[in-house]
């Protein structure tokens, strides 16, 4: 519903703004008038002087958990949801969560439950902290399901920042030697060219490469940033446009110790989701559904997808998921031992904690693999120059 500004007069004579939800304007000023107000002007957000302001845009994990953290300890404390909104309003650090806690407030002072309220912003949330909002409301248990949903979004944190820890190293290492090859490329190997000029031999095959390379590149300069241009539209293809990243999906999923990395960083939140929504009473196809949404390989989404459809149709969830054929044996056994004691969301939190054990052993042993791959690559770029600068000196001195 949209969103209404308004001006009002309180007890007659105070001057008071705020905003409404209301069907239209008509409802509005009813909705105002039942809040012992007088309205003296009411515009809609849409209007184009307010275009925008109904919109907060994407929530960064940071910021989601910032804004659960304190909403959370708030409601635990007793603190009613439009009083606790009304505090983060005033008081939140982050301009961002002011503007939704305001938002927020004025649609649940209309009326609205939270969870309704929460789900006129996925794009804020996202439809898994909705949904499990929505269930401990449900429940009666919004505190507890707020507490889950803080420490699902803080797990996924701290694996978000070991991978990403994991990979800053080789790309860091990969962009200082193409710093160094371009210095040498452009500058060191000119200085030489004038004395290898007065060799009578011909040059070697990979000195000659190396001058001809740094001239032309001293020449056609402009050829470096498009280079660099290029190879950044590059990787946002791949990374964005569908049928390219379906490719890179199914190729990292074939390459030693990285399809680790990224199999089991994918089921760890989806196993995550999957026990958080259950504890919160969310039926087992929704809490697998809510799961999906967490992974980011195309090849694992479709196949837990279409497991889920088995599900529906009344297969226990781990015959289901051994279907797939790309489920860790443990965690097939953990979750059918759930489902056959009657105690899955006892298993589906140890499976949990294994895939997060699991994962930190591969993300150790991916970092150590790291370091001496890069020393490799390294030490064939300095072994390649010191070669195409020394092979003429070598031929000088046998003359």
């Amino acid at each position: 519903m949209p969103i209404y500004s308004y001006q009002a007069l309180k007890a007659g004579k105070e001057i008071v703004r705020g905003e409404v939800t209301a069907s239209n304007l008509k409802d509005a000023r009813e909705v105002i008038r039942k809040m012992g107000l007088v309205p003296t002007q009411i515009s809609e957000f849409n209007d184009p002087k307010n275009k925008g302001r109904n919109s907060i845009g994407s929530l960064s994990l940071s910021e989601k958990i910032d804004f659960i953290s304190t909403l959370q300890i708030l409601l635990s404390s007793g603190i009613p949801a439009v009083e606790s909104l009304m505090f983060m309003e005033q008081e939140a650090a982050k301009k961002k969560i002011r503007d939704l806690s305001k938002m927020l407030k004025t649609q649940i002072m209309a009326g609205s439950t939270f969870a309704d309220t929460l789900a006129r912003y996925p794009q804020s949330f996202g439809y898994i902290f909705i949904g499990l909002a929505k269930a401990g409301e449900e429940s009666g248990e919004l505190e507890k399901t707020l507490g889950r949903i803080k420490d699902l979004l803080t797990k996924q944190s701290n694996t978000k920042a070991k991978v990403i820890g994991t990979l800053i190293y080789p790309v860091f290492v990969i962009i200082l030697a193409f710093i160094i090859t371009l210095v040498m490329l452009l500058f060191v190997f000119p200085a030489f060219k004038d004395m290898f000029a007065q060799q009578e031999k011909a040059l070697p095959f990979i000195t000659k490469v190396m001058i001809d390379s740094g001239d032309f590149l001293k020449e056609f300069w402009y050829t470096i940033p498009i280079f660099i241009i290029a190879f950044i539209a590059f990787v946002f293809i791949v990374f964005h446009w569908k049928p390219a990243r379906d490719v890179l999906d199914k190729f990292v999923l074939k390459v030693p110790l990285l399809s680790n990395l990224i199999m089991y960083s994918n089921y760890s939140n989806f196993m995550s989701v999957f026990s958080v929504s259950y504890d919160a009473g969310i039926p087992v196809v929704d809490c697998l559904n809510l799961g999906v949404i967490t992974l980011t390989n195309s090849v694992l989404k479709s196949k837990i997808s279409n497991s889920i459809t088995k599900v529906s149709q009344g297969l226990q969830v781990s015959q289901a998921l051994k279907a797939t054929k790309i489920m860790p044996k443990m965690l097939l056994f953990m979750v059918a031992t759930g489902e056959q004691s009657g105690r899955l969301g006892e298993m589906l939190e140890k499976a949990v904690n294994f895939l997060d054990k699991t994962l930190d052993g591969i993300i150790d042993t991916v970092t150590k693999m790291i370091e001496p791959v890069m020393l490799i690559v390294i030490g064939g770029i300095v072994l390649v120059m010191a070669l195409a600068l020394y092979l003429p000196l070598f031929q000088s001195y046998m003359q």
